[in-house]
């Protein structure tokens, strides 16, 4: 039985025997111990040397696969679809939850870092701006309706504009306020070290899903109670102006006092204007037409002539 001295011995003899009839070939050698991946290269009479395999292709190739097979994939520039899919990236369970985070914001509970995680969508604020335009101006034809019922004089005549208008206030509010927010936050992010700041999609969300309260508020807006509007209006505020609060504040809080306190002022101040804005226009206290006085028949005098 050979051992395993005269093993190794034969085969390096056969490497031997392979180099001499072809001077440039080359041999690999593997370890044992299989613990890298090196390989020996030899050439004619010259001595070996060691070097590692690049197996860099290999790799990014298996990553690649594995990414692929997850159902991970890069996304394009932003004029591809697919760039504008990972912005409604987002299931209904993680829509609801964003939107109960919205209606009942909670101290010490961020909205971005406790419901977003990382992933703001475009989604949910989308759908909350097209029906809350669509129930402020329906709600407001209604109420409008149900003001002047009974009044012989007035003649219901559908206000479509005001579709127009809601969809021009509400998309404005939704979208230039954050964009000043989030340039204001960038620009003081260099000038004091210490304020931090979120991202444009972060900010837009934020704002896009604080609007979901004025939904059903503006739907009991048509009840036609003065008292019971203004109070649904106090209520709605101080939640989505919360939610504001609570997630910028953290932001810049670090900031000097005074424009620490102007900004969270500006941003409760902008919110108070929407909704009163909105309820001003939209649901204004009829004022009633009289109705016309009814007038006398007019009176016939007939006169009459003596025959002389």
């Amino acid at each position: 039985m050979a051992s395993p001295n005269d093993l190794q011995f034969q085969e390096f003899e056969e490497a031997a025997e392979l180099l001499s009839a072809d001077p440039g070939a080359s041999t690999l050698s593997m370890s044992a111990s299989n613990s890298n991946n090196t390989t020996t290269a030899a050439a004619g009479g010259g001595g070996g040397e060691e070097v590692k395999l690049d197996l860099s292709e290999d790799e990014e190739g298996q990553e690649e696969s594995s990414e692929l097979l997850g159902g991970q994939k890069a996304t394009g520039g932003f004029w591809t679809f697919e760039y504008y899919q990972s912005f409604f990236n987002v299931d209904t369970m993680q829509v609801l939850d964003r939107v109960k985070g919205s209606v009942m914001p909670l101290p010490g509970r961020n909205f971005i870092k406790h419901h977003l995680r990382t992933n703001p969508d475009l989604y949910g604020p989308f759908w909350i701006c097209v029906t809350l335009v669509f129930s402020v101006a329906i709600s407001g034809n209604l109420s409008t309706f149900l003001s002047q019922m009974g009044n012989p004089a007035y003649h219901y005549r559908p206000q479509f504009h005001r579709v127009t208008i809601a969809a021009i206030v509400i998309f404005m509010y939704a979208w230039l306020v954050p964009i000043g927010l989030w340039g204001f936050l960038t620009w003081r992010q260099g000038t004091e070290r210490q304020v931090g700041g979120y991202s444009f999609l972060e900010t837009v969300c934020v704002y896009g899903y604080s609007l979901f309260i004025y939904i059903p508020t503006s739907v009991l807006w048509i009840l036609p109670f003065e008292w019971l509007r203004w109070t649904l209006i106090m209520v709605a505020m101080v939640i989505s102006g919360s939610v504001l609060v609570l997630t910028f504040w953290p932001v810049v809080r670090d900031d000097t006092k005074v424009m620490a306190v102007a900004t969270v002022g500006t941003i409760v101040v902008l919110h108070t204007l929407l909704a009163v804005g909105c309820k001003m226009y939209f649901f204004q206290t009829a004022t009633h037409i009289p109705a016309p006085v009814p007038t006398a028949p007019p009176t016939h005098i007939t006169l009459a002539t003596k025959a002389h």
